[in-house]
């Protein structure tokens, strides 16, 4: 017996709140193709559904990937370490993740990296010199830079402060 909440939907109704779920916003494969069962359908009507929503483009993974990747480094100021893991973890293809990362400008990049080092190197002025550069780069690792950028940014902060 179905839960009281849920109800199927035949294809053509799944069809049109599905063009209205990926008009609304970008939306990954997975994402679609959940919702679509989650409208109680099979699998070979989830699959014809995804494939008409390809072929009518409101679903297409590189323009997901891309405006994902550039959203989420702007406004949420994510590294590339974590956009990636979450483009993979929304199974986006590793071809449709390198053009997203083409999305972020390299010098916006270093100088985002730059300023969260400075800032949280700042805020830890009381902290031990060993203590301060662990904390740092923990923080910077969290945001998801790459391990050799925040070493980089660590050693120009430690020549200023030495300076």
């Amino acid at each position: 017996m179905q839960a009281p909440f849920s109800r199927s939907l035949n294809p053509e109704q799944a069809f049109a709140k599905a063009k209205h779920y990926c008009a609304y916003q970008e939306r990954s494969h997975v994402e679609v193709k959940e919702k679509l069962y989650s409208f109680g359908l099979k699998k070979y009507d989830v699959e014809i559904l995804l494939s008409r929503l390809i072929e009518e483009n409101y679903l297409n993974e590189e323009r997901f990937a891309k405006l994902f990747a550039g959203g989420k480094f702007r406004i949420k100021k994510w590294g590339r370490v974590k956009i990636v893991h979450e483009l993979k973890k929304k199974r986006v293809s590793p071809y449709n993740i390198n053009k997203a990362l083409e999305e972020i400008d390299e010098e916006d990049y270093t100088r985002t990296l730059h300023k969260f080092a400075a800032a949280k190197w700042a805020s830890l002025k009381s902290d031990q010199h060993i203590v301060r550069q662990a904390k740092t780069q923990q923080y910077l690792l969290q945001k998801g830079f790459e391990a050799p950028l925040v070493r980089a940014a660590i050693a120009s902060l430690r020549k200023k402060s030495a300076d």
